[in-house]
């Protein structure tokens, strides 16, 4: 039995999006992976400020880690409702309402006098900031498509993940100068300086004659449509469950690295910088050598199996298997199951959007509320067993790349979708 066709309409007619903006110039992928940029600084800069928060706060580590988690919701949220405005409205409207909002929110987290009172406002600061996840992805879907857009999505993890790796390290050097509000202070200037690239260089990507002109009826049938496409729903899943587990190393590495293992807020930037580098080397690894040469289902698998296998080994390690573990071991793992993420995220994006033609903003609103809803569900797991183990991380890393594998197999079914292959793309 033959895979269902696609339940959304044929891509928009390339010729009518200008040419400049067509071949996208280097300015504009500058801007775009900007964007995609935002999220891991509004976390990872933030992440060494961890401890200290709960001190300054005088909150239990649970409770901080739900700034985590808020932000998360948030950005999964605001992409439903992003999304489909960007295929009504266009990309450029939604965006910079969605920055100014990033903004001001991002400024009121530095003055918080409570937990809840950060939890609140880094909630506003995910669902406004949202808008870039989401349209930095729809505007490549605008302007390429198959091997070309999976290849578009690991230039943009070059860029982007730039963010991971020096975020970690500039947030541990302001905590050298000032205390966790400095962070914030140094992430609203970096909202501002972006939302005005936006406004001078990013051009508008969605022609008129290609938007939507229904308003939320028509929004949630486009994404009853695409989520009835069982190969749509499986890369959507595995690819989410594959961020939950990257996201289970995020929420809980400050607190595994410094509390656990003694580690400085300098070292753990270290720590997370070279496992971020690992990340970008693999994902440039399959945007300029695999991409066009291997299939993507065909890296997406062995990017999934390395997780998986990664997470095993953190299993055995932490438990206490070869005995009482240093640093050392672990950080050796957590580097293998980042890195391998440079194989999962780009390929399972790329495979989702080329099943969606002429709703590129509800799809990856889809694909962003998504990952980020399942990554918020697995930050509070980590830490639930107090902050004196690792265990609870590494088995949560292991359930959510099981669960991965598991989409993949049963929905997606590579090997009987031939006509998927990129080649034919």
């Amino acid at each position: 039995m033959t895979d269902p066709a696609p339940t959304t309409t044929p891509a928009p007619a390339r010729s009518r999006i200008p040419a400049a903006t067509r071949h996208s110039s280097l300015l504009v992928t500058l801007v775009l992976g900007g964007l995609t940029a935002l999220p891991p600084l509004s976390m990872d800069m933030y992440l060494p400020a961890l401890p200290e928060v709960t001190d300054s706060l005088a909150s239990p580590a649970s409770t901080v880690q739900l700034t985590l988690t808020a932000c998360l919701m948030g950005m999964a949220l605001g992409q439903l409702v992003v999304g489909p405005m960007s295929d009504k409205w266009g990309r450029r409207r939604p965006l910079l309402v969605g920055m100014v909002v990033y903004v001001l929110a991002t400024a009121v987290c530095a003055f918080a006098t409570s937990a809840g009172l950060l939890v609140g406002f880094r909630l506003v600061q995910g669902l406004a900031g949202a808008a870039g996840i989401v349209i930095a992805r729809a505007v490549v879907r605008d302007l390429h498509d198959g091997v070309a857009m999976a290849r578009f999505f690991s230039t943009l993890m070059l860029i982007s993940g730039v963010a991971p790796v020096v975020a970690p390290l500039i947030g541990g050097q302001i905590l050298r100068l000032t205390d966790w509000r400095g962070v914030f202070v140094v992430l609203t200037a970096v909202g501002l300086a972006l939302s005005l690239l936006v406004w001078r260089f990013l051009p508008e990507t969605l022609p008129p004659e290609n938007r939507h002109s229904g308003g939320l009826g028509a929004a949630l049938r486009t994404m009853r449509g695409l989520l009835a496409d069982r190969v749509f729903t499986g890369y959507l899943l595995a690819g989410s469950f594959a961020f939950s587990a990257l996201f289970a190393y995020i929420s809980a590495s400050p607190f595994v690295v410094q509390d656990i293992y003694g580690a400085s807020p300098q070292t753990f930037s270290l720590l997370f910088g070279v496992n971020s580098v690992g990340l970008v080397l693999v994902g440039q690894i399959n945007g300029k050598l695999l991409v066009g040469r291997v299939s993507l289902d065909k890296a997406l698998t062995v990017g999934l199996v390395v997780i998986t296998l990664a997470a095993v080994a953190l299993v055995l390690t932490t438990s206490g298997v070869f005995g009482k573990p240093g640093l050392a071991p672990v950080a050796a793992e957590l580097f293998v199951l980042m890195s391998a993420m440079g194989l999962a995220m780009p390929n399972t994006n790329a495979q989702a959007l080329m099943r969606s033609r002429n709703a590129a903003g509800s799809a990856s609103a889809l694909l962003g509320t998504s990952t980020f809803l399942l990554g918020a569900a697995a930050s509070p797991l980590v830490g639930i067993a107090g902050e004196h183990t690792a265990v609870p991380m590494a088995l949560v890393q292991l359930g959510c790349a099981l669960a991965a594998v598991v989409c993949f197999v049963t929905l997606c079914r590579p090997w009987r979708r031939a006509e998927d292959a990129p080649a034919a793309a």
